[in-house]
């Protein structure tokens, strides 16, 4: 049943405004997350009860310098103003705007404005403005704008029963009386062609339409050619005209920041001092590459305790499920199929919970918006942006929540590069298999006293991974195309106490989409793969039962290596072993056999599965010691040819697979999550598996 509101309030700002506080605020927990139609912005929406007015719809608009819009985010929060016909078209807009950098804060506000929209001015951090010894002259404000202007805290809560009753008035009242845009003459006659196109007359509505029409997604009733012909014939420029508007109107604000807002240089001094180490060309990027190191250390570390406990505690459940229950295929769904990957679900919690921990930190106290800019330009060669740089050194822990990180990254193109390219970055789920196979590629010899040569091979393959994501990024720039040109516009905040409400928000919302969305698809796929390697034809596989059975009592095995052959026999006989070998012929020229492209398969539901799968198909059973493993992989051969399997060249050949290889389907199941579509994660697949074949099969035939 569809829920009746008296209104929509729309909150809108700049980003890092204090907008989205300011909502939690108001709405406490009615709040929704979803998606805005056709697109990747988070729609965030809640409501909240106003006097005289009763149930009222509140929208956390997409944070918005400009209605010039630059990246996805802002053309949302365009179209939603421009569309009288969109569901969240607001009856009244409050715009925050951070008082302590109130100069930089107005331009969308004028906009709006001139959209005649009933419209409340709050002014956020006044308790950091006051601590720094400035003030500002609200009446001045209000009489400016011909609004009601509401200095707020959301820290310390302040004034903010005040602001929900100046909303409610404003709401009561309706629109207000605005002058009139001057807009230029060839605009005007423009602008008189094509007539009223909206449902309410609104000059600088329409006059906005003209400039955006190419991608507003509602029906204008003018088409491309009318458009194009009405360009022609008025000389209309569009950037030329924004452009003017832009600097007329920033003009006049920096002059109005400048009249009300009584000037202190101690805040503004301390917080130049702390950016002339933070942002140095030198300092800056030593400081970040430590911090950045400890959050990966955070990761690594600390996560492994819950993860164990996850893990255990889901072996558990498997073993007491497998006790109550009766053998059969009910039982093997349940724990090898549901339980595994509801494990393999919730085992990425503590480090999406931890990094997300971490960078709202670092967010909330204003220090990502320096780091983005140190390394903005480097990586704009590659295809992305400063905000890049989280996501890749994230990667290093797990690439599920590094591309989740992404969302900060306005740009479509630099956005979408950057999740393509973050699983060349090697994560913690490849260590297992790099530590068993380095030692077949390289003898353990000490280097410089200090380091040994395993050690620096391990680093290298680091390095690898992080030189084959900055090159694919660059070959990603030349290929894809955007009509939406890169901007890179950044407000850097004053440096605060984060608000922990803020943090601990933040990190509720990742961890639940992240269950909730990408968790369904690894459930589906988690059974399917277990499918596929418990069943088979079954004469084959009473056949593969059977002759386990013989060779075990030939050889005078015990209990568990009988369990161990067996197991081996029937996944050979398996839908998966008849999937390996029908791949063996095009796995053969990399040094593999089918077993080891049965291993490759099943990795794809983690990489370190890689490491039980082997085990498990050349009967190494429950060995759980490394070198344990690689001396008996050391010791397999080739039943046909004789020769040692595990040699110098396929060990090779696999250490270039996983550095460049997809091999985890709980990221692509993040990747279409986060792009909204089958089509990234495909071509992503496909392209990281050419790479990493071409690289093993080079490996191993020159090795």
């Amino acid at each position: 049943m569809a829920i009746s509101y008296s209104g929509v309030i729309a909150l809108a700002g700049n980003p890092n405004s204090g907008k989205t506080t300011l909502f939690n605020q108001l709405t406490g927990s009615n709040q929704k997350v979803g998606n805005f139609p056709g697109v990747t912005v988070e729609r965030v929406f809640g409501e909240i009860n106003l006097a005289r007015s009763g149930k009222v719809k509140v929208i956390d608009l997409p944070g918005c310098y400009s209605l010039f819009p630059n990246s996805q985010d802002e053309r949302v929060a365009t179209e939603i103003l421009l569309n009288e016909q969109h569901e969240d078209f607001p009856d009244v807009v409050v715009y925050v705007a951070d008082a302590t950098n109130l100069d930089s804060q107005l331009l969308a506000l004028s906009q709006i404005l001139d959209l005649q929209f009933p419209t409340v001015l709050a002014l956020s951090l006044i308790d950091e403005l006051e601590a720094s010894g400035k003030e500002i002259d609200i009446p001045a404000l209000e009489k400016h704008f011909g609004i009601p202007v509401v200095p707020f805290s959301s820290r310390k809560r302040q004034n903010i029963d005040e602001l929900r009753r100046v909303i409610a008035e404003t709401l009561q009242k309706g629109t207000h009386k605005v002058t009139p845009p001057d807009l230029h003459r060839d605009a005007l006659k423009m602008l008189s062609e094509v007539g009223q196109i909206e449902a309410t007359p609104n000059l600088y509505r329409r006059w906005l339409w003209v400039h955006h029409w190419s991608w507003l997604p509602f029906e204008t009733g003018l088409s491309k050619e009318k458009w194009e012909e009405l360009y022609a014939k008025h000389e209309f420029e569009p950037l030329k005209e924004q452009v003017d508007e832009t600097f007329k109107k920033l003009a006049e604000l920096e002059n109005l920041a400048s009249t009300v807002v009584q000037k202190s240089d101690s805040h503004r001094t301390a917080t130049e001092k702390w950016d002339a180490v933070l942002t140095h060309w030198l300092w800056g990027p030593l400081i970040f590459a430590v911090l950045m190191l400890f959050v990966f250390q955070a990761i690594f570390a600390w996560a492994t305790y819950p993860m164990d406990l996850i893990e255990a505690g889901f072996g558990f459940l498997s073993e007491a499920v497998s006790s109550a229950l009766p053998a059969g295929w009910f039982t093997g769904l349940i724990t090898e199929g549901l339980i595994a990957g509801l494990s393999g679900v919730l085992i990425f919690i503590p480090q999406i919970a931890i990094l997300f921990f971490l960078i709202s930190i670092l967010e909330e106290v204003g220090y990502m918006s320096r780091a983005v800019y140190l390394f903005d330009r480097l990586l704009q060669r590659f295809g992305m942006n400063g905000r890049s740089v989280v996501a890749l050194i994230s990667g290093g822990a797990c690439a599920i929540p590094a591309i989740m990180s992404t969302r900060t990254i306005v740009n479509w193109k630099e956005r979408l590069i950057t999740i393509l390219v973050t699983p060349f970055i090697s994560c913690s789920a490849r260590i297992p298999v790099y530590t068993v196979l380095i030692a077949f590629v390289v003898p353990y010899e000490r280097v410089l006293g200090v380091f040994n040569s395993q050690g620096l091979a391990f680093a290298g393959l680091y390095i690898l991974g992080i030189a084959a994501a900055l090159i694919s990024g660059w070959v990603f720039k030349k290929i894809l195309k955007s009509r939406m040109q890169s901007f890179f516009v950044l407000e850097m905040p004053a440096y605060r106490v984060p608000d922990w409400r803020n943090v601990w928000r933040n990190v509720k919302s990742k961890v639940g989409s992240f269950v909730m969305e990408a968790g369904k698809i690894i459930m589906i796929i988690s059974v399917i793969l277990w499918f596929l390697a418990s069943y088979g034809p079954p004469q084959r596989m009473d056949e593969a039962l059977t002759q386990g059975q013989q060779e075990a009592i030939e050889q005078n095995l015990g209990e568990q290596e009988t369990e161990d052959l067996i197991a081996s026999k029937q996944l050979e006989a398996s839908f998966a072993g008849i999937l390996g070998k029908q791949m063996e012929p095009l796995i053969e020229p990399l040094g593999y056999d089918w077993k080891i492209g049965i291993a490759l398969l099943s990795a794809f539901a983690a990489r370190e599965v890689f490491v039980g799968s082997m085990a498990t198909i050349y009967s190494v059973g429950s060995v759980d010691d490394d070198y344990r493993i690689r001396e008996h992989l050391a010791k397999q051969r080739d039943p046909e040819t004789g020769e040692l399997i595990f040699d110098y060249r396929t060990a090779l050949s696999l250490l270039l697979f996983f550095v460049f290889a997809m091999q985890c389907m709980s990221t692509l199941a993040v990747v279409q999550k986060e792009t909204k579509s089958w089509k990234w994660p495909i071509i992503q697949f496909t392209f990281m598996t050419v790479t990493a074949y071409v690289a093993a099969l080079l490996a191993y035939q020159l090795g």
